[in-house]
């Protein structure tokens, strides 16, 4: 049975992974991901601020300062994408980097000239310390959790709409840039009330990896939304009974660990987008693109004795295949099996009944292809390992038919 310091570690990182999990899922489908990890660096020198401020560790003020400096962080990063030529990517490091030793400057300084106790563990902040969390903090991520889940809730259609098409939303009317501000402070707000447990460094870990992660299982706004919040929860979970189990381990790295283990085995997995899964549709692809170019050139050299006539040698179908006689072989081979042909006596082989209307399929795409060609070189680029029987869903039904004519004529 866990203690209640566990229980309360526990809650708080898994709640705290769901909510950077939600949030963070806006902050990747926009391409800012790294914004969260600037404006965690931007925090740093808030917090050193906030102590100095009250002369002492005050959570509320630490964090507070620490939103305000990440806030103005992101200003800067503005202001510089505005009046000067920087990409966001150089803006972006730019204010990382200084922000960040802007921050253990300060921290140096708290640690040499200020005087109790009260300074000791500030420098935990850099990469978290989530065993020390308690129930005031438990509250806090709580109530930020809540809030960014409402918030979500009710403008999931306008955060959607921002999301995919800024502009189209600003022509529509819609308050963009507002929309598009709301979304970044809750990405803040993540990131602030994260600091405590994973720290400064690795803050942006926890935006980006279970909002990546649910990326390649779905093309679904809401659901992505759904298991990013649900992946996020695990992930600080795991890292956190793990630092458990194996005593001495931080927590943060640990749930780092733990999310990046998540993407991999999604990036594996993944049902539609894994890499197993394009593995496999290419292979799939690549057998179905070898199987149409047998059937078409048998179909090609029996045309004119079809439905009936005498079975092709294999010798023929070798000048008209650029494949080995191995793999010439083990199309046959696996043409057969799917009953397309048979063989009616050693080294030559006829269609079934099955493969004649399957080869008709194929050689109408064929030519239907070759004729487009013909008058739109341009589309060239179509033909690379193209489905030959898929042409009436990839082409407009009148230039279909357009294509069929004159074929015929």
């Amino acid at each position: 049975m866990i203690g209640y310091n566990t229980a309360i570690v526990l809650a708080g990182t898994s709640l705290l992974g769901a909510n950077a999990g939600l949030v963070g899922s806006f902050a990747v489908l926009r391409r800012r991901a790294l914004l969260g990890d600037t404006l965690a660096h931007a925090a740093l020198p808030g917090l050193c601020l906030g102590f100095l401020a009250l002369g002492q560790r005050s959570l509320p003020a630490m964090l507070a300062g620490a939103l305000a400096s990440g806030v103005a962080g992101i200003c800067v990063v503005a202001l510089l994408r505005r009046f000067t030529r920087l990409k966001d990517d150089a803006a972006l490091g730019m204010v990382l980097s200084l922000s960040f030793g802007l921050g253990l400057a300060l921290l140096r300084w708290i640690q040499t000239s200020a005087t109790g106790g009260s300074k000791s563990g500030i420098a935990n902040y850099i990469f978290g310390t989530a065993a020390g969390m308690i129930a005031d903090d438990l509250r806090l991520i709580a109530g930020a959790s809540a809030l960014s889940l409402v918030a979500v809730a009710l403008l999931y259609k306008e955060f959607r709409l921002v999301t995919f098409d800024a502009d189209f939303a600003r022509v529509q009317g819609w308050p963009a840039t507002a929309l598009d501000f709301l979304v970044m402070a809750l990405v803040a707000m993540s990131v602030i009330v994260g600091l405590p447990a994973v720290g400064v460094v690795l803050t942006a870990a926890l935006l980006i990896l279970p909002a990546a992660a649910a990326r390649l299982w779905t093309e679904r706004l809401g659901l992505m939304l759904l298991l990013a919040a649900i992946f996020g929860a695990a992930i600080g979970a795991t890292g956190t009974a793990a630092s458990i189990t194996l005593a001495g381990l931080p927590t943060g790295p640990l749930i780092v660990l733990a999310g990046a283990a998540v993407f991999l085995f999604s990036l594996l997995f993944a049902r539609r987008r894994g890499v197993l899964a394009r593995l496999t549709a290419e292979h799939n692809m690549r057998q179905r693109v070898a199987e149409q170019t047998l059937l078409r050139v048998m179909y090609d050299l029996s045309e004119a004795d079809l439905p009936a006539g005498p079975p092709i040698a294999v010798a023929a179908l070798a000048t008209r295949c650029a494949w080995s006689p191995a793999q010439l072989e083990g199309q046959l081979q696996r043409a057969a099996r799917f009953g397309l042909i048979a063989s009616p006596a050693p080294h030559a082989w006829r269609f079934t009944r099955v493969g004649v209307a399957r080869a008709e399929r194929v050689a109408r795409g064929y030519r239907l292809w070759r004729r487009l060609l013909t008058e739109q070189p341009e589309s060239s680029t179509l033909m690379s390992e193209l489905d030959l029987e898929a042409i009436d869903q990839l082409l407009p039904a009148e230039t279909v038919r357009e294509l069929e004519e004159k074929l015929r004529r």
